[in-house]
């Protein structure tokens, strides 16, 4: 398992469909980048802005020369999903990049979403290259029911803005899988089962949950995780609900007892297992981004 590592996608229908390990935050299988070998040759989401060339060499790999590429796909505009979009755009020239219409304006002026990631990953920031604008005629917005043809694939456009306003997930058809975003939480070969994630500053609890239940009405045989590859899709939804439900309601019960956010933060810190799966630094870091995640919808809830 390490950097550039490229596996063939295989639960359930899947078909054309391939996946590399970009090593995010020097984390082997955390982060997952698609490379959908279709007639209209596509990647699903982009990284995190460093090594993108990780991602060209496995297109090569694949068969699919840069030039070749039509379809850049990042789910939503967060740094580790479409950080890498602009830097593949230029390696790329035939290739236009599809985004919902609510991040579309932050590929083609960056600068407010690279601030904005400064405040909420913290130290996490120097695993991250800074993003690349992106010419606004390269980009195609999309909206809740729009399909991204590539031929003898499609990619499905549903809605999903539980962890971001700007986050889609797209359905394939034909591989019966869909492409989740974090709309499904974090499901690594590391970690026992399906992990929460509830970045600052827009994570929202029933929406989560709203996206969770579309998910399961789409009710694919294949989910295909940012973090981490292909999955059968089995109960995982439903385990989502439960563990997302169940981390909203502890960080809210050990806010009441401190009464002080910082503490409250490393409370969790303290008694995580993410250390155990992603190491110290990564873990800590997790742990803390996904608190104040919950803190800030508390916050606004009330």
């Amino acid at each position: 398992m390490a950097l550039g590592d490229l596996y063939e996608a295989t639960a359930g229908d899947s078909t054309d469909l391939y996946y590399v390990d970009t090593e995010m935050y020097d984390t082997p299988e955390y982060g997952s980048i698609y490379i959908l070998d279709a007639e209209r040759p596509a990647l699903v989401d982009t990284g995190i802005g460093l090594r993108w060339e990780t991602i060209v060499d496995a297109m090569a790999e694949v068969g699919i020369e840069p030039e070749d590429l039509e379809v850049i796909a990042p789910t939503h505009v967060h740094l580790d999903h479409a950080g890498g979009a602009g830097h593949l755009a230029d390696a790329c020239p035939n290739a236009d990049v599809y985004i919902h219409e609510a991040g579309a304006r932050h590929l083609v002026d960056p600068e407010r979403l690279w601030e904005g990631t400064k405040s909420a990953v913290e130290s996490q920031i120097e695993y991250y290259g800074e993003p690349k604008p992106i010419p606004e005629e390269r980009i195609t917005e999309l909206t809740d029911g729009d399909t991204i043809d590539l031929g003898d694939h499609q990619l499905d456009v549903h809605y999903a803005p539980g962890h971001a306003p700007h986050q889609a997930v797209y359905y394939d058809p034909v591989c019966d899988g869909v492409f989740t975003a974090d709309a499904a939480g974090i499901c690594t070969p590391a970690t026992n089962g399906v992990r929460q994630t509830s970045p600052p500053p827009t994570f929202d609890l029933p929406q989560v949950l709203a996206d969770v239940e579309m998910l399961q009405e789409l009710d694919p045989s294949a989910l295909y995780y940012g973090h981490f590859g292909d999955w059968e899709a089995d109960d995982r939804l439903s385990e989502y609900a439960t563990v997302i439900e169940e981390w909203v309601a502890d960080v809210e019960r050990v806010r009441e007892r401190l009464d002080d956010d910082e503490a409250v933060i490393e409370h969790f810190q303290e008694s995580t297992d993410a250390t155990d799966v992603w190491g110290e630094r990564k873990g800590r870091d997790e742990e803390r981004l996904n608190v104040r995640g919950v803190l800030t919808y508390l916050d606004h809830r009330e």
